[in-house]
C-alpha cells in the first residue's frame, strides 16, 4: 500500500511552515475557523504559499453552512477564485447543498467553471446530504472532483465509521460515483486509523488534532509528527 496522504488546516504561514516539518503532504488553507473555515484572503494564501513546498487546497466558501448563497455571493465566489489562482493556488475545496439537501449543482457547476480544470474537494457538505449515493452520482462529471472530505455522518468519524467502511468497499469495487479519493477527517482519531488502513482509506484530514493547545495556538510540528508516523507504521 502507498504511503498514506495526511493533509492538516493551515490558518498562517506559521501553521504551513509546522504542518510541513510535521510530515503533513498537503494543506487545507482556510481562513476563519471559528466559522468552520472560510476563504482565506490573498494575503494570507500567499504567505502560505511562500512558507512551504507541498501543496495547497484552498477553500472557497463565504460564510458557515453549505449554502452558497444567491447568484451574487456565487459571483463573489468565482471573484475570490479567481483573485487565489492569480496569486498562484492551483487547488481548492469547495461543497454546497441546496435546500433540499441535495448538491447545488449550478453553484458547484459555475465554480468548477471559473476553476478551470483545476483539482478540487468536495468537503462535508456530503455528510450532509439527504441521499449520499445519488449525491456522489450527481458530482462524478462534474471536473476537477477528485476528492471527498467525509466522516461518513454529520456528528463525525466515531459515528460515522459504518459508512466510511461501506464506501471504502465500493471505491474498491469500482463502482461508478466512488472513483473520487475517500479523504477522511472531522473528529478523526489516533484509534480510528488502523480500521480505516485496513479497508482501503489512504488519505486522512486533521485540524484540531495538529492543535494540543487549541485553535487559539498554532499547528505543533511534533503533534503532526504523531500522526505521520502513525499512518506510516500502518495506523
Amino acid at each position: 500500500m502507498s504511503r498514506p496522504l495526511l493533509e492538516v488546516i493551515a490558518l498562517s504561514a506559521e501553521d504551513a511552515a509546522a504542518a510541513q516539518a510535521g510530515g503533513a503532504d498537503r494543506l487545507e488553507v482556510v481562513g476563519d475557523i471559528a466559522a468552520d473555515g472560510l476563504t482565506p484572503s490573498r494575503e494570507t494564501f500567499a504567505a502560505i504559499r511562500a512558507a512551504c513546498g507541498i501543496p495547497l487546497r484552498v477553500m472557497l466558501r463565504l460564510t458557515d453552512g453549505f449554502a452558497a448563497g444567491d447568484e451574487a455571493d456565487v459571483a463573489s465566489l468565482r471573484t475570490r477564485a479567481r483573485q487565489l489562482r492569480a496569486e498562484g493556488a492551483e487547488e481548492f475545496v469547495l461543497g454546497f447543498l441546496d435546500d433540499a439537501g441535495q448538491p447545488d449543482m449550478v453553484a458547484v457547476a459555475a465554480l468548477a467553471e471559473e476553476l478551470d480544470g483545476c483539482r478540487w474537494t468536495f468537503h462535508r457538505a456530503i455528510d450532509r446530504a439527504v441521499d449520499r449515493p445519488a449525491a456522489r452520482k450527481q458530482l462524478a462529471e462534474v471536473p476537477g472532483l477528485d476528492t471527498y472530505l467525509t466522516a461518513g455522518s454529520p456528528e463525525g468519524v466515531a459515528e460515522g465509521l459504518p459508512v466510511l467502511y461501506e464506501e471504502a468497499a465500493r471505491t474498491r469495487s469500482g463502482e461508478p460515483g466512488y472513483g473520487a479519493t475517500m479523504l477522511v477527517g472531522g473528529g478523526l482519531r489516533l484509534q480510528h486509523l488502523a480500521g480505516l488502513r485496513d479497508a482501503g482509506v489512504g488519505a486522512f484530514h486533521i485540524g484540531g488534532a495538529a492543535r494540543p493547545g487549541g485553535w487559539d495556538g498554532p499547528v505543533d510540528v511534533d503533534a503532526v509528527r504523531v500522526w505521520r508516523g502513525a499512518l506510516d507504521a500502518g495506523g
